[in-house]
């Protein structure tokens, strides 16, 4: 589970804020980074870019009201994700593929709540995943953490039973998405690469794009984050922590857990964590805890109001 940053309220008239760019669709999904380290599996995209047909649908608060009327038909689930928790955007594919098992008798709503914090806030999500059911309007809650698959379609079975007993028992239409414009030559290749778990060969790839084109910001991103699954997959989590812990002067030790609070959405831990360091060492430790900042810095990307914070943070403890 993570928490979700405070929002304050946003009049209507305000425009909504824009969502943080997305990795590159070549890399997107490629392994689950909270967990615990596994072989990397295909990519399988952040929400919203699975096939077309399923009964998973992207509401934000512009069709908020719309899909909401929805529910005097059949369940609407909405599921709270963000980009910052790689958790959140796995869950949510997880209740994808559980609620496109009822085949239109529920229908999925896919909420970024950093995009849409309105919503967050009317369902009073304090963390992501929060997921809610709207049952002729009426909240039901279901979970705000993540559950195993079978759990969530035992809670949506009863769900589908309680809709049923009030009378809400129609079926909603498939919903239909673009179909996603083919990726790069190279792009495709490392994707190939990640879908196989061979990172090696992906970096290769990305690393090919970026010499053919200097300027292919995707690329760049992906590389970031094929080298953070690199550095994070051979890791026990538990012994990197602890040797930490014992050792909080170890640059290497420092850095590896780094790794795994941003692997896991913890971004603002891990900086914290860096920033310290640097204040504390000197030399050519100072300039390694520097560079792989810099290198989480991309990972989570330059936009990002985090990286902003501490990019200004890492300056002054430079000079």
């Amino acid at each position: 589970m993570n928490e979700f940053p405070h929002q304050q309220p946003r009049s209507a008239a305000e425009p909504a804020p824009q969502p943080e760019p997305a990795l590159p669709a070549s890399v997107r999904g490629a392994v689950d980074l909270g967990a615990a380290p596994a072989p990397a599996a295909a990519p399988a995209g952040y929400p919203g870019e699975g096939a077309a047909g399923g009964y998973r649908r992207e509401v934000s608060t512009a069709d908020f009201q719309e899909v909401a009327q929805l529910s005097t038909q059949v369940p609407v689930v909405f599921a709270l994700w963000a980009r910052f928790s790689q958790q959140s955007v796995a869950f949510a594919d997880t209740l994808e593929q559980v609620v496109d098992r009822y085949r239109g008798r529920m229908l999925l709503a896919s909420v970024d709540a950093e995009a849409s914090p309105e919503i967050a806030q009317m369902f009073q999500a304090q963390s992501v995943p929060t997921v809610v059911a709207l049952l002729g309007g009426r909240p039901v809650p279901l979970f705000n953490s993540t559950v195993p698959a079978e759990q969530a379609a035992q809670l949506l079975d009863e769900l589908l039973g309680l809709a049923e007993q009030n009378g809400i028992s129609g079926t909603v239409e498939p919903v239909r998405a673009d179909e996603p414009e083919p990726l790069p030559p190279l792009h495709q290749e490392a994707a190939d690469a990640l879908e196989a778990g061979d990172l090696d060969a992906a970096e290769a790839a990305y690393r090919r794009a970026i010499a053919e084109n200097p300027g292919d910001r995707d690329a760049k991103l992906a590389l970031a984050q094929v080298h953070l699954l690199q550095r994070v997959l051979p890791l026990d989590a538990a012994t990197v922590r602890a040797e930490a812990a014992a050792a909080p002067d170890d640059v290497a030790a420092q850095l590896a857990v780094a790794d795994l609070d941003v692997s896991g959405g913890h971004v603002e831990d891990a900086f914290r964590r860096l920033l310290d360091l640097v204040r504390r060492t000197a030399g050519e430790d100072r300039d390694t805890v520097r560079r792989r900042l810099l290198e989480l810095f991309d990972v989570v990307g330059a936009e990002d109001p985090r990286v902003v914070t501490a990019r200004g943070s890492l300056m002054r403890a430079l000079f």
